[in-house]
């Protein structure tokens, strides 16, 4: 069946039809009609066999004192008659005549059931064509509204009525495409004017410091080497941010680099390069080996943004649990942190991009991006990991990201 569907699409789309006819509802009520076609000349067929193996009839002679009727033969379905008469001649023209009758009499059963097959084929195709224009009718709604929908109302949905059906589930799905593209949508320009925002705050302190500097109508060393100074620092700032937008696209984009890679070797490295960034913090470890396959650089970062968060989101006399193992068949990455409260309605805007809870957009006091969850949730998400963040009771969040463990 899907043979002969693919075979019926290629004809139709050949430039011996017009357009018209090149519809999926003219398809499918020929595929009705063909299939009602060839059933017919099937029955049509066994049926002339058997009308040519039971209506045929035979005369024979009767023999002398024999009196003529009907007798049956067994091997034959065909009626026989004993005709008594005076010459041979006589009975091989009955026989003729009488075959001719038979084969005039199958002539007409043929041409009748032709023209019935025919009439029953044309009212089938008919009966194709709506039913298919009933069937297909939810199809060219959803394409209608499909096109009218574009990125300015992407808010619209089709909201099909209807029985729960496959027309149904299709409309529904793609309501749900409809809302996750919105959502989509929404967090792109949110993350372009936020980008915007980030890019702009250091420009705008070079910029001033540039023309401050050029302003002093009689500037010392001193004066000159502070302004280079602090222009050097906010094109570092700059470039921090580059690179925590590049390294989210990365992380968003997936990755195909895929090697065996121990996340606990990974976190004993990121905890000891990042013990001096956080005096004064209790650094506790319990790593176990917890074989992944994905992309080193990325789990680096992934483990290195936990980490960075947990020392900066802290208190000075505070403490940070990492911890690495395989648990219930997959590679478990936790890390916890004391710190401040954080409302649990508030978890969710950790891994958006740009989010500071603790600060506003424009403070650097925290040090921080607003990007460290974020890469790390693009980052989880690239490698099939399941990312939890749940608060603490007494402050701090708990994080833990979950991977497919490596087969050993």
């Amino acid at each position: 069946m899907r043979e002969a569907t693919a075979r019926t699409r290629s004809v139709f789309s050949s430039r011996w039809f017009p357009a018209a006819w090149r519809t999926a509802r003219v398809r499918i009520s020929i595929l009705f009609g063909a299939g009602f076609l060839l059933f017919g000349l099937g029955l049509l067929a066994v049926s002339n066999v058997l009308v040519q193996r039971t209506t045929g009839a035979t005369v024979y002679t009767a023999p002398p004192g024999r009196k003529p009727g009907p007798a049956a033969q067994p091997d034959s379905g065909s009626a026989t008659f004993f005709q008594s008469g005076p010459t041979a001649a006589a009975d091989r023209e009955i026989q003729t005549q009488l075959g001719r009758l038979h084969t005039s009499d199958i002539h007409q059963f043929l041409i009748r059931s032709g023209i019935t097959l025919a009439v029953a084929v044309l009212a089938a195709f008919v009966l194709g064509y709506l039913v298919a224009g009933r069937v297909l009718r939810p199809v060219r709604d959803i394409a209608a509204k499909a096109q009218a929908i574009s990125a300015h109302n992407l808010h619209e949905r089709l909201s099909l009525s209807g029985p729960a059906d496959e027309l149904k589930e299709l409309g529904d799905t793609f309501d749900a495409l409809l809302e996750r593209l919105e959502h989509a949508f929404r967090a792109q320009r949110r993350f372009i004017a936020n980008a915007s925002h980030e890019l702009r705050t250091p420009l705008t302190r070079q910029l001033t410091l540039a023309e401050i500097a050029l302003g002093d109508p009689e500037p010392s060393i001193e004066s000159l080497r502070a302004a280079h100074e602090r222009v050097v620092a906010a094109v570092r700032e700059q470039e921090r941010i580059i690179e925590a937008l590049l390294t989210l696209a990365r992380g968003q984009a997936g990755t195909d680099r895929r090697e065996p890679v121990d996340l606990a070797s990974l976190a004993e490295h990121i905890a000891i390069t990042a013990h001096p960034r956080h005096p004064g913090i209790d650094m506790r470890i319990d790593l176990e080996h917890a074989p992944v396959s994905g992309d080193p650089q990325l789990l680096e970062r992934l483990i290195a943004n936990l980490v960075d968060n947990a020392g900066r989101h802290n208190t000075a006399d505070g403490w940070i649990e990492l911890s690495a193992g395989v648990h219930d068949g997959r590679a478990v990455l936790s890390v916890g942190n004391s710190g401040p409260m954080i409302p649990t309605d508030s978890i969710p805007r950790l891994t958006e991009p740009f989010q500071r809870l603790d600060t506003d957009r424009t403070s650097t006091n925290s040090g921080g991006l607003g990007l460290g969850l974020s890469i790390v949730a693009a980052v989880a998400h690239a490698h099939d990991a399941d990312l939890t963040i749940r608060p603490r009771a007494d402050g701090g969040i708990a994080v833990e990201v979950s991977f497919p463990t490596l087969c050993r």
